[in-house]
């Protein structure tokens, strides 16, 4: 699949998982939402703390399918400079909103992140956030990981979230378990933790519940991954 034809089936992919999606289903105004994000944002500060080489403040941090910026405002908000940080994006409604919400000085691309022009060991940090779960054609999986992995400075970490298992009503998305993510980074130090109270039962439970259902391992659907590079 040429370039043009696999940019075009993504934007096709995510249409369909919109369409008739409410975006108030995902808002951290849902208690239960809230919980989700911050166990997340606790875990990734966690690693930032424990495993980052690079001073936070100086750390270079691009996101690869940055969407409306959530998560570069999140790293801001965890001490990261605004002006290291890069996005890219596929969607152009998602850049538009993410130039709209972050700061001036973080840098925003707009279209398939397998063409930015960033030479090899340009970052501390590679971030990727449920993208891979929508690329479905493995070899594409194998291109982006490949130049994400180039990207990112020998001592620094692919960080990567995304779910694991398959969604029987969602065709277009694909569970990548951990065997998966040690094929497409096979030379990374990978540590791993499962987060994430599977999206289908917290939105049907209250949010006091969120807590005792989340601590069952199996109900876990995502990994959090700090994919390291070797020195």
């Amino acid at each position: 699949m040429n370039n043009p034809d696999r940019v075009e089936a993504i934007k096709q992919q995510y249409a369909r998982r919109m369409a008739g999606v409410h975006k108030s289903v995902y808002l951290p105004t849902n208690p239960v939402n809230l919980k989700s994000i911050q166990e997340r944002e606790r875990a990734i500060a966690a690693l930032l703390v424990r495993e980052l080489t690079a001073p936070l403040w100086d750390a270079r941090v691009l996101e690869v399918g940055s969407g409306n910026g959530d998560n570069l405002l999140m790293l801001i908000r965890l001490g990261l400079d605004p002006a290291n940080l890069v996005g890219s994006e596929l969607l152009p409604k998602r850049v538009a909103s993410s130039r709209h919400r972050l700061p001036s000085s973080t840098e925003i691309h707009s279209g398939d992140a397998c063409e930015l022009p960033y030479p090899k060991d340009s970052f501390d940090i590679v971030l990727q956030s449920t993208v891979f779960t929508s690329l479905l054609d493995p070899d594409f999986q194998q291109e982006l990981a490949a130049k994400m992995w180039s990207w990112t400075r020998p001592g620094g970490a692919v960080l990567w979230y995304d779910f694991t298992y398959n969604n029987p009503r969602n065709p277009d998305v694909r569970g990548v378990p951990l065997k998966r993510v040690r094929e497409l980074f096979p030379l990374a130090e990978i540590v791993s933790q499962r987060l994430t109270l599977a999206p289908p039962i917290a939105r049907r439970l209250p949010a006091w519940l969120y807590d005792s259902a989340n601590v069952l391992w199996p109900l876990r659907t995502h990994l959090l991954c700090w994919i390291r590079k070797p020195l």
